[in-house]
């Protein structure tokens, strides 16, 4: 069964550009924006752009996050232009607190503060939200496929209950990836070709334009990489684009259109063996049934936002039909449909002669999925096996105020109430109790939050606040299969209170961003693999704990080291993630690690810029002692360090070339793992090797 395609796309996309080369002397002029490698979550660089009514400016952006007492990120998308951002890795992986590994294609793992911690593909625990619009399902559940790196203007990372002011209040949070719109893409017109390791190859186009009230954008990208493993293809197509309209300077409204398709062939995971010796192969059964994961997604959107005489309402509308169809120990076919509405109100208020921000938000959203599964045949659907229907539902609302009652000082506190309903409907099959053909289960809550907020100075932010969470089981948790079958388990909601303290800024040559968190948790949704082809069983914990420490700083060494007339500058950059995950007092593993997670995550980067656009940045990734695979603490991956390399050049006339480097000395090592109760007991063909020494290079031409 083939499912590679080619690279037409990409192909198409040279010979523009080689047509643009030979005129490059007519082209017109652009502004080189310098590349800036300062710590991303506090530094945005880049010129100042407006924005407009419904997408303000990226530096508005960065200044509204930044008024939340409590941990954040932030993450400016001309930071990683001019270099190969292929998976969300490579948009994250400098951001404090954000735990992100490839398996392999574009699957990885994606974990703030240890949500979703023990599920192995997927996540569970963050909402991803699209320009402030969940994409995920409506039972939380999440894909990363839709989110284009090449798509992006900026990345606002929320952790925790942080996520209240779009009205998220799981454990992890919420990340919101923010597309351009005309008024603020970097460049009106993007060409880009990359090239590199693994028969990778990726073409990319954007183009934006303002014509009276309207304006538009539209971005495409399309990708073929055959892998570092056997059986690794990975194709994809992906199309982000916007329409506005702005009826006054007080109405606009804007729609988003998002199509993506995805085929990637699933290498399976290896024993820990395999993973170090032998890590291109496939897992024999990935082989034999030809295992899959083939999604095609359509997305339509809607903010419509009207400046009031007291606030901003803005009005949230959304539609996401998803198809898929994932041949591994079954052949799953799945089609459904999420659709939502979320009004939200913000105003700057005055109480009493002092500064109050206030936000009031609501989101109604539901889907419907049909879920058929059959034998699964070489890849292909054999004999019917389970017919069955899902249903979620989910009515929140939710406020958040923050009171500067002194000058400097803010006082915030918020809450979120919501009822969500999860329904399970077996239509025909093989159900373990043919008795039962339909259950369900709804959850309730109220997740309260409270901190404060101290600038000392402009650049200088301390905070200290308490927040609850909830995480509703999605339907992969709550419809396991068992055997070859699939039964409803009534699981309890997640809930933990989580405390943070920290501190982030900048003074003279040094700059921060530094949280201590501590979580209690009940009922922890943990996974356990039972065969490595099938979704992993979820159980509910006792009491756990997760705490941290979320460390990003940088120091500017050294500037104008080639004469005192050249401002160029090189600057140190740390990321420390410390992350302690225990049970507590548990009948079965006492105070046990959580498996799924290395203690220390270490990563640090000397970056040399110089005023013509020339950069040099080598970097070091290092675990210094692997996660544990299994919760009775028997085994665990073995430590690794990863050299790699970045370097690139913008060019005069809108060009840009870039280099990218990884895994220099082609080090073994194991990127991930699909956890186990009890490695003593259980498979131990958990572990995803990660990719072995690799090369990319680039070219982008903006205009």
């Amino acid at each position: 069964m083939t499912r590679s395609l080619g690279g037409h796309g990409a192909l198409a996309l040279a010979a523009l550009l080689a047509s643009h080369a030979a005129n490059a002397d007519d082209a017109p002029t652009t502004t080189n924006q310098g590349r800036t490698f300062t710590l991303s979550p506090i530094t945005v660089s880049g010129a100042a752009q407006p924005g407009s009514l419904t997408v303000p400016g990226v530096a508005a952006q960065k200044d509204t996050i930044d008024q939340i007492a409590g941990s954040i990120g932030f993450v400016d998308a001309e930071s990683f232009q001019n270099r190969y951002a292929n998976t969300l890795r490579d948009v994250l992986k400098d951001s404090p607190g954000v735990f992100v590994e490839n398996r392999y294609g574009q699957e990885l793992r994606l974990s703030v503060r240890g949500s979703g911690l023990a599920r192995g593909y997927h996540t569970r625990g963050i909402e991803i939200l699209q320009d402030g619009i969940p994409t995920n399902l409506a039972d939380g559940s999440g894909d990363f496929y839709q989110i284009d790196p090449l798509s992006l203007r900026s990345v606002e990372i929320y952790k925790g209950g942080n996520g209240l002011r779009f009205g998220a209040s799981t454990l992890g949070g919420a990340i919101n990836f923010v597309t351009p719109t005309a008024y603020t893409a970097l460049a009106p017109n993007i060409l880009r070709l990359d090239d590199g390791s693994f028969g990778t190859i990726r073409g990319n186009a954007q183009m934006s334009r303002i014509v009276g009230n309207w304006d538009f954008l539209g971005n495409f990208t399309t990708v073929h990489a055959d892998g570092y493993r056997q059986h690794d293809t990975t194709h994809t197509n992906d199309f982000n684009g916007n329409i506005g309209y702005r009826f006054s300077p007080n109405v606009e409204t804007r729609f988003y259109f998002g199509a993506y398709l995805v085929k990637q062939e699933l290498p399976g995971s290896l024993t820990l063996d395999d993973a170090l010796h032998h890590p291109k192969k496939a897992a024999p059964a990935s082989l034999t049934g030809d295992q899959a994961r083939d999604v095609w997604v359509e997305r339509l959107a809607n903010r419509t936002t009207v400046r009031l005489g007291l606030g901003q309402l803005d009005l949230d509308t959304w539609v996401i039909h998803k198809r898929l169809y994932h041949p591994i120990f079954q052949a799953l076919d799945e089609n459904g449909w999420t659709y939502g509405f979320a009004p939200r109100w913000t105003a700057p208020l005055t109480v009493a002669g002092m500064r109050d921000d206030l936000i009031v938000g609501a989101r109604f959203f539901a889907g419907d999925n049909k879920a058929l599964r059959y034998v699964n045949d070489g890849g292909h659907r054999g004999q019917k096996a389970l017919n069955s229907r899902t249903h979620a539902r989910n009515y929140e609302g939710y406020f958040e105020n923050r009171l500067y009652f002194l000058p400097h000082v803010a006082w915030m506190l918020g809450a979120k109430a919501f009822h969500d309903r999860r329904d399970y409907l077996d239509k025909g099959g093989l159900a373990l109790d043919p008795t039962r053909k339909s259950a369900g289960k709804s959850y309730d809550a109220i997740n309260p939050k409270i901190g404060f907020l101290w600038e000392p100075r402009p650049n200088i932010q301390a905070f200290i606040d308490v927040t609850r969470s909830r995480d509703v089981p999605d339907f992969t948790d709550l419809a396991q299969t068992i055997g070859t079958t699939a039964q409803f388990v009534p699981l309890a909601a997640q809930r933990a209170w989580t405390a943070e303290i920290g501190t982030r800024g900048r003074s003279g040559r040094f700059a921060w961003d530094v949280t201590a968190y501590r979580s209690w948790l009940r009922g922890e949704l943990l996974n356990f693999t039972v065969d490595p082809s099938v979704p992993a069983s979820t159980f509910n914990a006792g009491r756990t704990i997760h705490q941290g420490i979320e460390l990003g700083a940088s120091v500017d060494v050294a500037r104008r080291l080639l004469s005192p007339r050249t401002d160029d500058l090189l600057t140190l950059s740390q990321l420390w993630n410390f992350s302690d995950f225990r049970f507590r007092h548990d009948a079965q593993f006492g105070d046990n690690d959580i498996a799924g997670m290395p203690r220390n995550v270490l990563r640090t980067t000397l970056t040399y810029t110089h005023p013509c656009g020339f950069y040099f940045a080598p970097g070091i990734d290092w675990v210094p002692r692997g996660a544990w695979a299994d919760q009775a603490n028997t085994l665990r991956a073995p430590s690794y360090v990863l050299l790699g390399l970045e370097t690139g050049i913008d060019l005069p006339n809108g060009w840009s070339l870039f280099l990218d480097a990884r895994n220099l000395t082609d080090k073994r090592y194991v990127s991930d793992i699909s956890t186990v109760n009890d490695a003593r007991t259980a498979s131990t063909a958990i572990f995803y090797p990660g990719d072995g020494r690799s090369v990319f290079a680039g070219i982008r031409y903006a205009f």
